[in-house]
């Protein structure tokens, strides 16, 4: 398993089935309750096609680091994106798997009662019981060692993961784990990215978790960076 997948295996659920589906860039680990797999690719090509088409006709939308308004006619996703990007700060792209994950997670509800739809660390979930999921902070002493509740009855919600360190995406930060809870996991997305960024030492935990707090639809917040962590929300951390 690659080193920046081993994540994977703290949020693996023994209720549910779990199947990978890559498409391009696209990298999903998804649990349902049955294997759900051409399900599963229908809906990643049919949004990574609008998210594709849309970056031909405007390609600033796939390398702006700010904010952009997009057009009446923009599919929802790209709607969607904006707004999150609008509301955080950060390019439209910071919540593009955050999306998928959404989009995708939601599709598959016609066929599944539950859910879970987790792509380069930003997961989808819609459980009907209280579920642990692991969070993954690359070096940190904190890695794997602690986890997030996240209670039925307050799904579906987003976990996303931004990290300086950790992955491919880009990042301006240092933070092991920027880690946001929102009903929305594009929204989730684009604030753990934009999160992330603040952070460039252990001074910053504070100032980090502060402005992630200020973003309206945050729920929960959880920064991570060498032995230090910070926390706000309604957020229930575990050991693992």
């Amino acid at each position: 398993m690659e080193e920046e997948r081993f994540y994977r295996r703290l949020h693996d659920s023994g209720d549910l089935v779990h199947f990978n589906v890559k498409v391009g860039e696209t990298d999903l680990d998804i649990g349902a309750r049955k294997i759900l797999l051409e399900e599963a690719l229908e809906l990643v090509r049919k949004y990574r096609r609008k998210i594709e088409d849309y970056i031909k006709e405007s390609p600033a939308f796939l390398t702006s680091l700010k904010p952009l308004s997009c057009g009446l006619k923009a599919p929802p996703i790209i709607k969607d994106m904006c707004l999150a990007a609008e509301k955080a700060g950060v390019g439209p792209m910071a919540a593009v798997a955050g999306a998928i994950s959404q989009y995708v997670g939601q599709g598959l509800l016609t066929f599944t009662r539950e859910i879970i739809v987790e792509n380069g660390g930003d997961i989808f979930i819609k459980s009907n019981r209280d579920r642990i999921i692991g969070v993954y902070a690359g070096e940190s002493p904190l890695s794997g060692k602690v986890g997030i509740k996240i209670k039925g009855e307050d799904c579906p919600m987003g976990v996303c993961t931004s990290s300086g360190k950790v992955g491919h995406s880009l990042s301006f930060g240092r933070a092991d784990a920027a880690v946001i809870l929102a009903p929305d996991t594009i929204l989730a997305d684009a604030v753990a990215t934009a999160t992330c960024n603040l952070v460039k030492s252990a001074d910053d935990i504070q100032y980090a978790v502060d402005f992630a707090k200020g973003n309206e639809g945050v729920t929960g917040v959880l920064v991570i960076i060498g032995d230090r962590l910070g926390a706000w929300g309604k957020i229930e951390l575990v050991s693992l």
